[in-house]
């Protein structure tokens, strides 16, 4: 068990079918708390070995009358008990996902349950309403009726990223599974414990063995077993870029299916019009919350130069009133960043930054002296043509740049390989809707950021991904759709 009061989940082992197991090798990764180094958990180090005999489950159950001819009001009912049993366990997944990933407790049960909780309640509504149409067949001339029918892809590979390992692994399951899919799931190994927790309690509400499987292990080992195996039919990803794109091109091989949900750069755009009051902890929120690890964080701020100089000195003072510590503690709302790599590249970028001759601005928070803490900054002064300004940081760091026009502005929003996410504060409700339009990204926030509803389906344009989550779009994403044409001459 793990070292943590109130939480039940099998340490070290991996769910195939309905039977926890250990990886036949033995080995096992330490789970390692960001926020003081301590390793407290362990969990299985899987292999090939152990993907496969997850793929051969799923692919039982997928065909299997139990769960291929479940009526759809059924699975929907399951569904909706899973989010219940999500629901009533919000305090433990909370507590996990806070030790587990070093985001504050307060705000994973604010934020990262509730996400879960409710993709599985909106998708339960989606069981029953995956329909097929009619088609007005011409044909040679003679009668035939021509429709469509949306049938399950069959076994789904999924990988989910670590820095909202609780709510990507939901998204993933929760579509999956109304679609009548069945699910291979690789958690990050950083980060898996809520997705241990999350599989254990949906057996409890009565998921049929097999319909989930859950491999922990490394990246290059289950991993990569699970893009390639030949029985996978589709793999959904959440990651990082350069991770995506070994996927799409290793996916050739047999042509799997691949939606790919990937890295960002977005934009927080502020006009002159802005409400500033607004504006300003909206824009430190989406770049802060989370210590910057978010795909769609706003992390470049593009500013109207007669609002420039009042925006800095406004997020700045909001950074100084954020308190930085352990997830566990109530007051906390910047927790640390989730190991020691990651802060080594968000440190070694602020020095990049200042080389490429931008200004650090640090509110001058206090740190703690053990974990892996980095302060919120500001990179102002920020060229286009500059690293800071083009590549992923995955940190709590803004970079900031002038605009005079707003042509200007929408040309360096879209300045960029991503296009993930955006937003934009202006009052003036034309160029609002101009600007929308114009800007390459999967969602634009207007005068508001990182809403997220699972009707609302999400993914990036460009180098941010392939694909949408979430939604009509996200559901149908696990279908495919079928024609069928029968003859009604005699």
């Amino acid at each position: 068990m793990y070292n943590l009061d109130n939480i039940k989940a099998p340490a070290g082992k991996m769910l195939i079918g309905s039977s926890w197991v250990s990886a036949q090798s033995g080995e096992t990764l330490a789970v390692e708390n960001p926020a003081n180094g301590d390793i407290f958990a362990q969990i299985a180090s899987g292999s090939a070995l152990e993907v496969d005999l997850a793929v051969k489950s799923a692919r039982a159950a997928f065909e299997s009358i139990e769960w291929s001819r479940m009526r759809p009001l059924d699975r929907s009912r399951l569904l909706e008990q899973v989010a219940l049993k999500l629901e009533q366990h919000a305090d433990e997944l909370a507590l996990l996902e806070s030790y587990d990933n070093g985001k504050p407790k307060h705000l994973a049960l604010m934020v990262d349950v509730p996400t879960a909780v409710e993709v599985f309640r909106y998708m339960a509504g989606w069981c029953t309403k995956i329909y097929g149409k009619t088609l007005p067949v011409s044909g040679d001339g003679s009668r035939y009726h021509a429709y469509t029918i949306r049938q399950p892809v069959g076994v789904i590979g999924a990988i989910t990223p670590w820095n909202y390992p609780l709510p990507m692994a939901a998204w993933k399951v929760a579509s999956a599974m109304a679609a009548g899919c069945t699910v291979v799931l690789k958690p990050s190994e950083i980060t898996s414990l809520t997705t241990l927790r999350m599989a254990e309690l949906m057996l409890d509400a009565g998921v049929p063995p097999g319909v989930l499987n859950v491999v922990t292990g490394k990246g290059e080992t289950v991993g990569e077993a699970l893009i390639t195996h030949l029985d996978v039919n589709k793999i959904a990803f959440t990651g990082s870029t350069p991770v995506g794109k070994h996927i799409l091109r290793t996916s050739a091989n047999d042509l799997k299916r691949v939606s790919l949900e990937l890295g960002g750069k977005s934009p927080t755009i502020i006009m002159p019009d802005a409400n500033l009051e607004k504006a300003i902890p909206d824009a430190a929120m989406a770049i802060f919350f989370n210590s910057g690890q978010t795909c769609f964080a706003g992390s470049r701020l593009l500013c109207h130069d007669s609002v420039y100089d009042e925006v800095i000195a406004g997020i700045k003072e909001v950074a100084k009133n954020l308190p930085i510590g352990h997830g566990q503690a109530a007051e906390t709302m910047i927790g640390p960043v989730v190991n020691k790599k990651q802060k080594d590249r968000i440190e070694n970028y602020i020095r990049i930054g200042q080389e490429e001759g931008a200004e650090a601005i640090s509110a001058n928070s206090k740190i703690p002296e053990q974990g892996y803490f980095v302060a919120p900054t500001i990179l102002s002064g920020v060229s286009p043509d500059s690293r800071v300004f083009n590549e992923e940081i995955f940190g709590p760091v803004l970079t900031a740049t002038k605009f005079k026009t707003e042509d200007e502005a929408i040309a360096l929003a879209n300045q960029s390989c991503f296009g993930l996410g955006a937003n934009l504060y202006c009052r003036d409700g034309q160029a609002s809707h101009r600007m929308a339009s114009a800007i390459n990204a999967g969602t634009v926030w207007v005068n508001s950021y990182f809403v997220l509803d699972p009707a609302m389906p999400f993914g990036g344009f460009k180098q941010s991904g392939i694909g949408r989550e979430v939604g009509e779009d996200g559901v149908l994403m696990f279908t495919e759709s079928k024609s069928v044409c029968m003859s009604l001459e005699s």
